[in-house]
């Protein structure tokens, strides 16, 4: 089991971060448009968590990036639901329990921030972190909330955080 730390981003984590994400889509034979592998966030996520209400946390080992997710206010919607977003890990630290304790300190931050509800999109052949959010209460809904731009992203949920 490798040692590894959960820590907010820093702006030297971007380079390291946007490769994890990128990589997994190309590894997992994910769609790229339309989802968070084009999302302009991607390429300096310090600076598109720099913002109230918001925060991105990078897990990290002997200096390497291996994963990371984060909350901000959902776009386009009430200022009592957050978005969980851009929760990707690198294969060496799947089935670990690692993702459970990412997504342990997003809501978390979500709750301290005051948000009521925490809502995320994914894409339905994510089977196992389709799981992990069901295991956490997760709800499946029939359409989108907000205005994320991932078009290609099938699956929505949401949480009550209270």
């Amino acid at each position: 089991m490798l040692d590894v730390q959960i820590k907010e981003i820093t702006k030297g984590d971007n380079p390291q971060i946007e490769s994890v994400i990128r990589s997994v889509f190309i590894e997992l034979n994910l769609p790229l448009k339309g989802t968070a592998y084009e999302d302009p966030e991607t390429s300096a996520m310090y600076e598109a968590y720099d913002r109230p209400q918001s925060i991105y946390f990078v897990v990290k080992s002997n200096g390497e990036i291996l994963g990371g997710a984060g909350i901000q206010p959902l776009k386009s919607h009430s200022q009592a639901v957050c978005e969980l977003q851009k929760m990707y890990v690198l294969t060496k630290i799947r089935g670990c329990g690692i993702g459970q304790k990412l997504m342990d300190c997003c809501l978390d931050a979500a709750r301290s921030f005051g948000f009521k509800k925490c809502y995320l999109e994914t894409i339905p052949a994510l089977h196992s972190a389709v799981d992990l959010y069901r295991r956490n209460d997760f709800l499946e809904l029939q359409a989108p909330l907000g205005a994320t731009g991932h078009h290609n992203c099938g699956t929505w949920m949401i949480k009550d955080l209270l």
